[in-house]
């Protein structure tokens, strides 16, 4: 058999497979354009407007919890200083190093950043919340849109698999 013949048998790269395929690259394909980009995202807000004081609390919490976590750092510096002052000062005799310092900056480091992660906690269980209900509203109001249509149109339509994706996607998003 010739080196030829082998290159020509290979499947076409891309994933032609049964399932679909296409690898790690197949999330780099283009999706199919949205029919109405401005709608859709009209119901959404609509969807998200009742936790509108939720999300506003998630913004804060995530405001708070980085200005924090900028912070921290700064402030353990001053405790690497007062050490590196302290060496230098015990090495001229002219002193000690003061642990009293540098143990309450560590306290107020570490208060800070259990701060910091509190309120990254309570960020993703908010958003967890917020976007478990949006999903099971989306499954509700799909299921009742469904409950309504006519038997006639799920004879001619093989559609019906892409309500249920969408809605799995749009829980995904925030998980």
């Amino acid at each position: 058999m010739s080196m030829h013949s082998a290159q020509t048998s290979r499947p076409p790269a891309g994933g032609g497979g049964p399932m679909g395929g296409g690898g790690p690259m197949a999330m780099m394909r283009k999706g199919e354009k949205p029919r109405d980009f401005k709608g859709t995202l009209r119901k959404l807000l609509g969807y998200l407007g009742l936790y509108k004081l939720m999300i506003l609390v998630v913004w804060i919490f995530a405001i708070f919890s980085t200005v924090l976590l900028i912070i921290t750092p700064k402030i353990m510096g001053n405790a690497t200083t007062a050490l590196f002052e302290g060496i230098m000062a015990q090495i001229a005799g002219t002193g000690s190093i003061d642990f009293n310092l540098i143990g309450r900056i560590l306290i107020i480091t570490l208060t800070l950043y259990l701060m910091a992660a509190i309120l990254s906690y309570i960020q993703g269980w908010i958003m967890t919340n917020v976007s478990m209900n949006i999903t099971y509203r989306f499954r509700k109001d799909i299921s009742e849109k469904i409950n309504r249509m006519p038997l006639k149109y799920f004879d001619g339509t093989n559609h019906g698999e892409r309500p249920i994706s969408a809605i799995y996607a749009a829980a995904r998003c925030d998980a």
